[in-house]
């Protein structure tokens, strides 16, 4: 279990900070960075995927900082964030609780969401319920439909990596399971390996609860996860992003996001599966644009 403190560190305008949410099991702490003026009403959260954290939107928040005070959790059981003890917790109840106490900490009536894969599923939920604290969203990669194929590639590794020798190693593992994210970096690959892993005994292991993938392992994604009902009561603006050679968010699905519920502005990027990782000045700015448009 990660036990850093709650307390708040500055390295070059960004904050460590986190909250305490009551779950199942008692209260957990979930961890956040905070990039920008804290005083700035303007909030934008940004929620990873399933086995990421909040550092992967490093580049997207320096960039959206002299605009918002931009807010990166690490879901619970991630990153710098406790484990739950009771495991059976890992699932979208605990999250969206989670999310509303962060929103409550950070004293703003209305946010702006970008989630990637599941943090667009949070996303998405909370947008749907009446209400809702957000005011505009981005889904990145995800949508209504969830196909079995996708959960299907992503059930075997969720909680099975192992003790990696050295971070060259735990890289190179990234690199192959992450490979739908495109073409990124040297830079890039380091920056979301150096945050992905921890240092356990003479290695390094992922920095997330193995127990996160049991829900898979215990019930086989055999046919698509369908959520239209909660899509069709989104009422914010919303821009959807899919990664062209995407297996979670298919292109019949993205277009009819475009026609029902919110009607979101959609976007396909080229040499990108799932998930474009919004680490670029092109990507960024797809973001941006919509954001502040």
């Amino acid at each position: 279990m990660n036990t850093s403190s709650g307390t708040s560190a500055s390295v070059a305008g960004m904050r460590e900070r986190s909250v305490s949410c009551l779950g199942s099991g008692g209260f957990h702490r979930m961890a956040y960075t905070e990039w920008g003026d804290p005083g700035n009403p303007d909030v934008l959260v940004c929620v990873h995927g399933l086995t990421r954290n909040g550092r992967d939107f490093d580049d997207l928040a320096r960039a959206m900082s002299d605009r918002y005070r931009v807010v990166c959790p690490d879901v619970v059981g991630r990153g710098r964030s406790d484990w739950l003890r009771d495991k059976m917790g890992y699932g979208f109840p605990t999250y969206l609780a989670d999310m509303a106490a962060l929103i409550a900490r950070l004293d703003v009536e209305t946010v702006h969401w970008v989630g990637t894969s599941m943090g667009g599923l949070i996303g998405m939920l909370l947008a749907s319920q009446p209400g809702t604290p957000i005011a505009r969203m981005v889904l990145n990669d995800v949508g209504p439909i969830v196909t079995a194929v996708s959960l299907q590639r992503i059930g075997p590794y969720v909680g099975t990596a192992p003790v990696f020798a050295s971070l060259d190693a735990a890289e190179a593992y990234i690199r192959e399971v992450s490979a739908p994210f495109g073409p990124l970096t040297d830079e890039q690959w380091k920056h979301l390996t150096k945050y992905a892993v921890r240092p356990e005994g003479k290695g390094f292991a992922m920095v997330y609860d193995p127990a996160i993938g049991d829900a898979f392992r215990a019930a086989p994604a055999d046919e698509d996860v369908d959520l239209w009902g909660v899509y069709d009561a989104i009422r914010c603006p919303t821009l959807a992003i899919r990664g062209a050679e995407s297996d979670l968010l298919m292109r019949d699905t993205l277009m009819e996001m475009s026609r029902r519920g919110p009607h979101a502005e959609v976007v396909e990027i080229a040499g990108v599966g799932h998930a474009p990782m919004l680490l670029d000045e092109g990507q960024i700015g797809i973001v941006r644009r919509f954001l502040l448009g």
